[in-house]
């Protein structure tokens, strides 16, 4: 079976005000469908290639695992947190709008969505600060959708 590799921060990266501080990710992940879990989903560039691996997931043809780097990313062992064989995709249009989350034609409060990823409003655009124009995959872990 095909399996589709997505990496989360154990730290927030150089780029960010908090560099080097924890993110919580590999907590919370580890505790999916419990009410302590805090975030339910990520936010990647490339929807169409999201949208394509979620659908060979959800028909039984791959799995998700989502590991984070045991030390320095992309220079370190990948440790695994978890596997899905069940994800959520969404496209987030417009990453670039400010007043709100353009999500499958519903116009979200970004405090929501930062919340939803695991991150504070703050710590979320900090994180965002340069975003691209192109729509980018909010990738689901649990069942929760925004458009419904």
């Amino acid at each position: 079976m095909k399996t589709f590799v997505l990496t989360v921060s154990k730290q927030f990266p150089k780029t960010h005000n908090r560099a080097g501080q924890t993110t919580g990710f590999v907590e919370n992940i580890r505790r999916l469908f419990t009410p302590e879990c805090k975030k339910i989903h990520t936010i990647r560039s490339n929807y169409e290639l999201w949208h394509k691996r979620a659908k060979e997931i959800n028909e039984g043809k791959a799995i998700l695992s989502i590991r984070y780097w045991s030390e320095m990313p992309y220079r370190s062992k990948q440790v695994e947190i978890c596997r899905l064989e069940k994800v959520g995709v969404e496209k987030l249009e417009q990453p670039d709008n400010f007043v709100f989350a353009p999500i499958e034609g519903k116009s979200i409060d970004w405090e929501v969505v930062a919340k939803n990823d695991g991150l504070s409003f703050e710590d979320f655009f900090e994180w965002f600060k340069s975003r691209q124009k192109e729509p980018m995959a909010v990738l689901h872990f649990t069942d929760f959708r925004y458009g419904g």
